[in-house]
């Protein structure tokens, strides 16, 4: 996103060589980006210029740019061409003609009318789009530079839009379905408990507060919490982290909650009740944990499985965590394609990994996964790029366009989701999966917008439970 022509060397006209009649020019396409961009800089969101649905109302019936964008352009040629560097700018009057639209280009020129005392300029300034209309017309003034200036343009950083796009696609699946009953537990944390109050708020989940009142109460008024749309059947008073956690569980085996969402509870505490033999929330399958990845330079989300619940898989653990994984996938409208990931692209004797993926495989064929396609082994690159795809797996159909990654073993995936949260920019949002609810487990270090997704996760997941339901029916009894 820089001009469309830049110069190898800066240099300027000192007043001294200027004459009047001189003229300087640049040319520059509209695009997306310069509309974003400037937004960002100037703080100025007009839905105008950046939502296309409200553009198609306005009397324009498109997407346009910041009329100052066009001022900037002007500017540029007088700091960069003529004068050049060491111009000061004195002011400048602006008249906007017509509007720019995405893919106008736009030709800027400036030209020297007047040359005054104290090497002052005035230079008249036209901006004209490619049907040669002027879009911009106006005049400035400016100091021009007495002392003569070559060198080359300083290098800029690189500049990268990152979008999180995906979970904005996320919450729109969340309109239609009525939000759930979720019991929070032990929300005395300021971040379990902001979870719960945004995800009410964003019309997801009504949660049941499940901890000593008093306690929440109090801390819902320290961080200006609005709980006064609870009624007292949405407060249950449980004394202690296990009392609460336990009442959690009763509460979603009753059917009174259709989710169950952590709050200052130990993870593996939670883990640990949910698949207790008798007073838990387990089902045929194994529990497991799964990430959805909001990448920004990545085409589409993808999920993570399993980085959080299960340490050292078995084969038969892996099978569960794949099917869970793909019965999410169907629930938020993707076609699974799942990637065995190993560090070798062939089954080798040593590498259990690429062990696991081949019979995993096999248990496609033999209709003990279903649902999805599911390759492997693949190594991550393999799995999510199609250059590297196209060139080491050009037969594969899961490579290059994986959408569920199954990961070796726990230390893996959580390095792996890491990689991505710190490094990639990317938002990621997860859920426990293969209980008889959705599980959403709560961090210090979530954002909003991760928070919202979880429980945007859940929401779907309840609504899709009776046809999950059915699904695992089918596995049991093959």
């Amino acid at each position: 996103m820089s001009p469309d022509t830049t110069p190898a060397l800066l240099e300027n006209r000192t007043y001294e060589e200027i004459s009047v009649g001189e003229t300087a020019s640049l040319q520059r396409t509209l695009t997306k980006e310069d509309i974003e961009v400037f937004a960002i800089l100037s703080g100025d969101v007009n839905p105008a210029h950046l939502d296309e649905a409200y553009a198609r109302e306005t009397p324009f019936h498109h997407v346009i740019a910041h009329g100052m964008w066009g001022g900037t352009l002007i500017s540029t040629v007088l700091g960069t061409r003529l004068p050049g560097p060491g111009t000061i700018y004195v002011s400048q009057q602006l008249n906007f003609v017509r509007p720019v639209g995405l893919g106008d280009v736009i030709h800027v020129s400036v030209s020297v009318t007047h040359k005054g005392e104290k090497n002052r300029l005035r230079l008249a300034c036209v901006c004209t789009n490619q049907e040669g209309k002027a879009v911009i017309t106006g005049e400035a003034e400016v100091i021009a530079p007495t002392a003569k200036v070559i060198r080359p343009p300083k290098a800029l950083p690189e500049l990268h839009l990152h979008r999180h796009e995906r979970f904005a696609q996320l919450m729109a699946l969340t309109v239609e379905p009525e939000p759930i009953a979720c019991a929070v537990v032990f929300p005395v944390e300021a971040h379990g408990l902001r979870a719960a109050i945004e995800a009410r708020h964003a019309g997801l989940i009504r949660p049941v507060l499940v901890g000593p009142r008093a306690r929440i109460a109090a801390l819902a008024q320290a961080l200006e919490l609005d709980l006064g749309e609870l009624t007292d059947a949405d407060w249950i008073n449980a004394d202690t982290e296990a009392e609460a956690l336990q009442t959690a569980i009763d509460l979603a085996r009753t059917g009174r909650v259709q989710a169950i969402m952590q709050g200052d509870v130990d993870a593996g505490a939670l883990l640990r009740a949910l698949v207790h033999r008798q007073h838990g929330l387990r089902t045929h399958r194994r529990i497991s944990h799964a990430y959805v990845a909001d990448v920004p330079d990545h085409g589409a989300p993808f999920l993570v499985t399993d980085a959080l619940v299960n340490i050292q898989p078995t084969l038969e653990d892996k099978r569960d965590i794949v099917q869970n994984a793909i019965d999410l996938a169907r629930v938020l409208g993707m076609s699974p394609r799942v990637a065995i990931l190993s560090a070798s692209p062939v089954v080798h004797s040593k590498l259990s990994s690429s062990m696991d993926a081949a019979a995993l495989c096999k248990m496609l064929e033999r209709h003990q996964i279903a649902g999805g396609i599911v390759d492997g082994p693949l190594p991550f690159d393999a799995a999510i790029n199609a250059e590297v795809a196209r060139l080491t797996h050009p037969d594969s159909p899961v490579a290059g366009q994986a959408n569920v990654l199954v990961v070796p073993h726990m230390e893996t995936g959580d390095m792996l989701v890491k990689q991505l949260h710190l490094l990639a920019d990317a938002d990621v949002a997860g859920i426990v999966l293969g209980a008889q609810v959705p599980v959403i487990l709560t961090n210090a270090t979530d954002s909003p917008r991760t928070r919202l997704a979880s429980a945007a996760l859940a929401l779907l997941l309840a609504h899709a439970k009776g046809h999950l339901d059915a699904v695992e029916a089918i596995d049991a009894n093959p």
